[in-house]
């Protein structure tokens, strides 16, 4: 008998070789069924819509401690999901959603968000992170940087919105998150950066037309933006590039 053989037919290398395969696919499962964690619940409300069954099923709900001492469940199935008005362009699986109302504020396509949790990101000091200028009053805009405060906003029929109000940092990251923006009404509503041209003669806005700035969702403490008003914020002018105007919706060519 050679070395190593426990029978003539099986011996240690066999049986590490089928301890791996094991392993192996207990991990591969572990995986999959903990990569049910995120994403659920689903919304099954539609015929033909997504399930939350199927192989493996969805792990039993894990409790996650925060640092701020507050207690996450994942997955949390009586957590809302982000509502959208829309119905499918046609019958059938996969069917894309076409917005009913405002398509702004549908919350479909560019314009989707997610339920996130409703109150502010917070520094690792426990300050809270986005806040405008009067309130970090230590940050500032460079001096070789155009200071948009005071200019006006255009919107992307090149008629004035609103006039900048002041900005927005994010403490932690060191960068500027929003404009706040002024309108006519004497109502404030927030710009993300990433949706905004600064130029020496104003702030310029392709997303939305001058007059969709009304309807930007707002947030309930002034000088504070929570993590859920920044997903609606974003959304509505995500949503504008898509169907600020009725010809984005058609082919370019």
């Amino acid at each position: 008998m050679e070395t190593g053989a426990i029978t003539q037919y099986v011996d240690v290398a066999q049986l590490v070789l089928y301890a791996f395969w094991l392993f192996f696919f207990g991990l591969v499962y572990y995986l999959l069924r903990e990569s049910h964690r995120e994403g659920y619940p689903m919304d099954p409300g539609r015929e033909n819509g997504p399930v939350t069954g199927g192989w493996p099923k969805v792990p039993p709900s894990k409790t996650y401690k925060l640092a701020d001492g507050r207690e996450f469940l994942s997955p949390d199935h009586n957590r809302p999901d982000g509502a959208y008005s829309a119905q499918p362009s046609r019958r059938g699986i996969g069917a894309p959603l076409e917005p009913v109302g405002d398509p702004l504020l549908a919350g479909v396509g560019p314009g989707a968000w997610a339920a996130r949790a409703d109150h502010p990101d917070m520094t690792f000091e426990g300050h809270v992170k986005i806040v405008p200028l009067r309130v970090a009053d230590d940050h500032g805009v460079a001096i070789q940087d155009t200071d948009p405060r005071g200019l006006p906003v255009f919107g992307a029929d090149g008629e004035q919105a609103g006039t900048v109000k002041d900005m927005w940092v994010d403490r932690s990251e060191m960068m500027f998150r929003y404009i706040e923006v002024q309108l006519p009404s004497g109502n404030t509503v927030l710009l993300p950066m990433t949706f905004s041209r600064i130029r020496r003669d104003g702030v310029y806005v392709h997303a939305l037309l001058a007059e969709q700035f009304v309807n930007v969702p707002t947030t309930k403490v002034p000088d504070q933006i929570t993590l859920l008003e920044e997903e609606k914020i974003t959304a509505y002018y995500g949503a504008g590039t898509l169907y600020a105007t009725p010809d984005r919706q058609e082919p370019l060519l």
